[in-house]
């Protein structure tokens, strides 16, 4: 069963940067397509982009452009980043990664917050 812990969230004004990073550990993490999701408040949770195991991204539309999805699978804890620029207020929310497979198929994580202030 894979694991899954978020981390990188915080506060940053409008045009900012983050980067969050899931650490995936247990099972053969390296082989599935990992997604990144969000969940605003009062919203239902969202996809946002998905990394394959051999590095093929795609992303909602609004975010193209302003976020990238990379991971390193050289160790048995497999990394997954979520590299967030031009932030806008619209992008605040609780951050997840999980499988890209039917919205997700391990055991959530905690989640990381990330909130953009005006």
């Amino acid at each position: 069963q894979v694991q899954l812990v978020e981390s990188g969230g915080g506060l940053v004004q409008t045009g900012g940067s983050l980067r969050l990073s899931c650490a995936a550990s247990g099972a053969p993490a390296s082989i599935y397509t990992m997604a990144w999701y969000r969940q605003a408040p009062g919203k239902q949770r969202e996809w946002v982009g998905r990394i394959t195991n051999v590095g093929r991204t795609d992303y909602m539309d609004s975010v193209k452009g302003r976020f990238t999805i990379s991971r390193d699978n050289s160790k048995a804890t497999v990394m997954v980043y979520l590299q967030m620029n031009s932030l806008k207020a619209e992008d605040t929310g609780v951050y997840y990664c999980n499988s890209d497979l039917r919205g997700g198929t391990f055991p959530w994580g905690q989640g990381t917050q990330v909130i953009v202030s005006s």
